[in-house]
């Protein structure tokens, strides 16, 4: 089978581990007879540099033409003193709204492997953590209307937050089928108990609710949410909520795993169609460094592959050879622990010069794509 991907390798780190995942896609597709066509778009801030603008239209029309889009990270300091609505992040929100990717889901899952790594205590998360934050993409405050007012107290900013029962009720649908496909439950997250917008949230959820009988729906308020993740992160399964609370709350359970590094995403439109990103930022500070984690784009990658183009054994695959590559002992430096060996972000790409030991660590990377290797590393 053949599949156009738009790449969007965007700032910072964000084109080392695109070319990372790339490779690991290409991998797949010739054990498993895919071809992969990748064209490269711009947006961010160096489509600001090349283009004059965050997300330029041809991005939009190339993003719309094919069958999914794999994305880097975007924004740096570099464009901070932009308005607002032209800065990099910018692209974000437009892109979402162009494509109509209203859920993002947003796994967070604690390898064995790195439960050294987990910041909380360990019988807090004895025997692993698996939990699923949905998140609402193209509402709420992000794209509520916004400006400046005089008041007696001087100038004044506002950011307006307002979700339809249409909005609400296709991401709680979302949530629910996510969750039939889980451990069957729940946890619908707001503030009910001060905004409006929450209240038709939480009523909008309940309604949807009574079409999965099967699933445990509970309400929390978003101030206990952030303090259950920390203290009891197993008694969630799939968290659903509004776009401002699920960007705060996923980074929040992306630590608990370990790492922003590890941890990937894709943001859905109605259908198969989305666009796949690892949860972290551009990190611009480590940028060229080789200390970038390639492993959330990469498992990005096999979002894309199970949600989009339906190839879950594909997918499976390059999930194994993360934690087979793990179990080897190889670390970027935002997992590195006691004992553990230090890898570069361009760890999977072969190069003659480098020592034994990495090119054993690429033909072996290599095995676990392919299926031919079992073992780990001794």
């Amino acid at each position: 089978m053949k599949y156009n991907i738009a790449v969007i390798p965007g700032d910072g780190i964000g084109p080392e581990v695109i070319n990372e995942a790339i490779k690991v896609l290409d991998a797949v597709g010739g054990k498993y007879g895919h071809e992969f066509n990748y064209t490269q778009v711009l947006a961010g801030g160096a489509a600001i540099d090349a283009a004059g603008e965050c997300l330029p239209q041809e991005t939009i029309d190339i993003a719309k033409k094919s069958d999914a889009v794999l994305l880097g990270a975007v924004g740096g300091p570099k464009w901070d003193s932009l308005p607002s609505d032209k800065r990099p992040e910018r692209a974000l929100l437009g892109i979402r709204k162009e494509l109509g990717l209203f859920a993002n889901l947003r796994p967070a899952i604690m390898f064995d492997e790195l439960k050294d790594a987990c910041p909380i205590r360990p019988e807090k998360v004895e025997g692993g953590l698996d939990l699923l934050v949905v998140r609402e993409l193209t509402g709420g405050i992000y794209f509520g209307e916004r400006g400046y007012k005089d008041t007696n107290m001087g100038k004044a900013a506002y950011d307006i937050e307002q979700y339809s029962e249409g909005e609400v009720r296709r991401i709680a649908k979302v949530a629910f089928d996510m969750a039939m496909k889980r451990n069957k439950k729940v946890t619908s997250v707001d503030k009910a108990n001060v905004l409006e917008s929450s209240r038709l949230w939480r009523k909008t959820v309940a309604e949807v609710a009574k079409e999965y009988p099967e699933v445990e729906l509970e309400n929390f308020y978003v101030d206990n949410t952030a303090m259950q993740l920390v203290y009891s992160p197993k008694q969630f399964d799939v968290i659903v909520t509004s776009n401002i609370f699920g960007d705060i709350l996923s980074d929040e359970a992306s630590m608990i795993t370990g790492s922003l590094g590890m941890l990937p995403s894709a943001s859905l439109a109605e259908g198969n169609f989305g666009m796949y990103e690892p949860v972290h930022g551009s990190a611009p500070d480590i940028a060229g460094t080789g200390k970038a984690n390639p492993m959330a784009t990469i498992l990005s990658a096999a979002m894309m592959l199970k949600y989009t183009f339906g190839l879950s054994d594909e997918a499976d695959a390059i999930e194994s050879a993360v934690k087979k590559t793990l179990a080897a002992g190889y670390r970027t430096p935002d997992i590195m622990s006691e004992g553990k060996t230090p890898a570069t972000t361009e760890q999977m790409d072969f190069d003659s010069e480098w020592p034994d030991d990495f090119r054993q660590l690429i033909e072996k990377w290599r095995g676990f794509i392919n299926g031919t290797t079992q073992d780990t590393f001794q």
